[in-house]
């Protein structure tokens, strides 16, 4: 089948003028063919036609400097050719492989081959392989054991815009399998009624195509009995026994091919295991210990008696009876042999234990301390320095069984008993016992000191917060629980030295600080600790240091003092003004003033403070005293009236005051 293409073109012209057209034939918009002519058609043939021609065809046509183009023309072509398939090898060898290649000539990728195999001894086996660049595509299949003819076959796909489409198979191609060895025998040269003392032989043999590095063995239960390369045969020989019972396989292997067989070889027991009986098998020292050894049917044999370890063992007696007085060296296992016309047989071993009696234990704490704190873990080691393990330790606190250890090795058993109670029983003992038939040894009692860590501490003083200046103070700090002797110590905050230190035998401690300054203000805790080793701080309490009653009152007189002179410093000032404001009515009213004070006040000195003539001195607003000195200023008109004034309104007064 092939396709035709005709572009025709229509262009007017005068008859007399040729014009050269070029047509040009594009696929997809790929140019497949051009041409040149005289003539308005043209033919592009496309022979024969295939799959991957289907496409999208149109025509240009380019005349007198002028182009034009036709119409899109879509053509599908259906179906795929015939592929080829050859293969790499007509004969192969089981183990190669057979390499194929699948071709479909004149189509374009992309392609899905699909191989398949064909064999009379098993289902057949495909394989797919994409190409995306060639039209061709190559594969291997495996040559398998008992593959004799094989036939392949291949098959093209293809995907396009268009659809989808698959070739019919290609021809059948036909690959020759030859063994490289024959199945291989195995045959045993002993009689069929194999009996334990008879020698078998078992041999296998392969016959080979030609001349291979093969590997031949003989095996039994997945262990090689013998095996070798490059030969066509092997054979394993052996004394028969038991232990020879079973299946064989042979195993036939070069390359990947393997090829095996198998058989069964019976053979007969010639006499029973022979049975090892003791007296005892757990027993104390210097007890007697017999063992005896039989065999089932009493047939003749030898006997011998054998301890181990070592692995081979330590020959004791050749005979079926041993008798010892057992000591702890004898402890092992013991195993009877029987031998009749060569054949050796072992009884199943027997375990022999001779025990020592344990010494008394010794109970001992693991940190060596005989004091542990309440809620704390107590580590208690028991030990008996002889006897034959395993060892049985019992802890005991007083009568209450604690716990129960089995040591399988000479070493100690370790206890852990945690206290939760300040009351509980602190007596403890350890037992030790074994298989031993004598009595259970105890330990000598323990006793262990139960130590309550110091809890609840709380820090006061009297007097409370604050203490005059001067004063003393009384510190009391009190434990609410923990054992004696407490270790109470008081500190001041920010100072590393404590203020007081003192062990006792109490869960309180008062201590006095005397004598408080301003610079013991401040704020104090306590701390208290014990054996345990777990210290304990307080609250921290704050004193202060304030004055004393008698400062306070001092104080008070000294600023009342201060205020009464200034008061009357002010009250002579104001009185001064007033009077250097009036002169004359306050001279003229002095004798008036004085004699009726000299009438109605009651006497006394504090009364007549105000002015003292004979003193010289005059008390101004400015300067508390001023001396007055008449040789430095003249007296002014009218002084000595003045004076006279004063004087006699004093003396009257004084004459007033007296008389009073």
């Amino acid at each position: 089948m092939s396709i035709e293409l005709t572009c025709i073109v229509d262009v007017s012209k005068s008859t007399s003028f040729q014009m050269q057209h070029t047509f040009l034939f594009y696929k997809d918009d790929n140019l497949l063919h051009n041409t040149t002519s005289e003539q308005n058609r043209t033919r592009y043939k496309i022979s024969p036609a295939r799959f991957a021609d289907s496409g999208i065809y149109k025509c240009i046509v380019e005349a007198n400097m002028k182009t034009k183009s036709s119409n899109d023309l879509e053509v599908q072509v259906k179906g795929l050719c015939q592929p080829k398939l050859t293969a790499l090898k007509s004969e192969v060898t089981e183990g190669e492989f057979v390499t194929l290649r699948c071709e479909v000539p004149e189509e374009m990728p992309p392609f899905i081959f699909l191989f398949k195999k064909m064999s009379s001894n098993q289902h057949p086996q495909e394989k797919k392989k994409q190409e995306l660049k060639e039209n061709f595509a190559s594969v291997e299949f495996p040559v398998e054991e008992r593959d004799r003819i094989l036939r392949f076959q291949c098959v093209a796909q293809v995907h396009s815009i268009f659809g989808s489409e698959m070739s019919e198979p290609s021809k059948m191609t036909i690959v020759t399998v030859v063994e490289p060895f024959s199945h291989p025998k195995l045959t045993s040269k002993s009689p069929w009624n194999v009996t334990e003392g008879d020698r078998i032989d078992i041999v296998c043999t392969t016959i080979l195509a030609r001349r291979y590095e093969i590997e031949i063995l003989i095996q039994k239960d997945k262990r090689i009995l013998n095996s070798t390369r490059g030969q066509n045969s092997v054979t394993y020989s052996a004394v028969a026994t038991m232990e020879h019972n079973g299946n064989y396989t042979c195993k036939v292997e070069l390359g990947r091919v393997s090829k095996t067989t198998s058989m069964n070889i019976v053979v007969a027991e010639l006499f029973a295991k022979p049975i090892l009986t003791p007296s005892l098998t757990d027993l104390d020292e210097n007890e007697r210990l017999s063992l005896w050894c039989h065999i089932n049917g009493s047939p003749k044999a030898n006997f011998s008696i054998v301890k181990r370890p070592p692995e081979n063992g330590i020959l004791l007696k050749t005979s079926s009876n041993f008798t010892i007085q057992a000591q702890v060296d004898d402890t092992g296992s013991y195993v009877c042999r029987a031998e009749i016309k060569g054949i050796i047989k072992e009884s199943n071993p027997v375990q022999i234990t001779v025990y020592a009696p344990v010494s008394e234990p010794v109970l001992s704490v693991a940190n060596s301390s005989m004091e542990m704190v309440l809620g704390e873990t107590l580590l208690l080691r028991c030990q008996s320095m002889f006897g034959t393990p395993p060892i049985n330790y019992t802890l005991f606190r007083g009568n209450r069984l604690i716990d129960t250890i089995t040591v399988f090795n000479n070493t100690y058993a370790e206890f852990r008993d945690r206290q939760t109670k300040l009351n509980s029983l602190r007596e403890y003992r350890c037992e030790a016992s074994n298989r031993h038939s004598h009595a259970i040894k105890s330990s000598y009692k323990m006793n262990i000191t139960v130590i309550a860590p110091v809890t609840n501490i709380s820090f006061g003083s009297l007097p409370h917060g604050e203490v005059e200046d001067g004063g003393d103070i009384n510190f009391l700090c009190v434990v609410g629980e923990g054992s004696l002797p407490i270790n109470f110590t008081i500190f001041k905050q920010n100072e590393q030295t404590p203020l007081f230190y003192e062990s006792k035998m109490e869960t309180r401690i008062l201590w006095q600080k005397k004598s408080l300054s301003k610079q013991d203000a401040g704020k104090y805790f306590c701390e208290a600790s014990n054996r345990a080793l777990v210290t304990k701080r307080s609250n921290l309490l704050t004193v202060k240091v304030v004055l004393a009653s008698w400062q306070k009152g001092f104080i008070a007189l000294f600023v009342l003092a201060v205020i009464a002179i200034a008061a009357s410093g002010f009250w002579w000032c104001w009185r001064k003004k007033e009077k250097g404001k009036h002169p004359s009515m306050e001279m003229s009213g002095s004798t008036a003033v004085t004699n009726s004070t000299s009438e109605k006040l009651p006497s006394g000195p504090n009364h007549f403070t105000e002015v003292y003539p004979g003193s010289g001195y005059i008390e101004d607003c400015e300067n508390t005293v001023k001396p007055t000195d008449e040789n430095k200023a003249p007296v002014k008109k009218g002084t000595d009236t003045v004076y006279s004034e004063i004087r006699k309104a004093n003396n009257d007064s004084g004459e007033n005051r007296h008389s009073v």
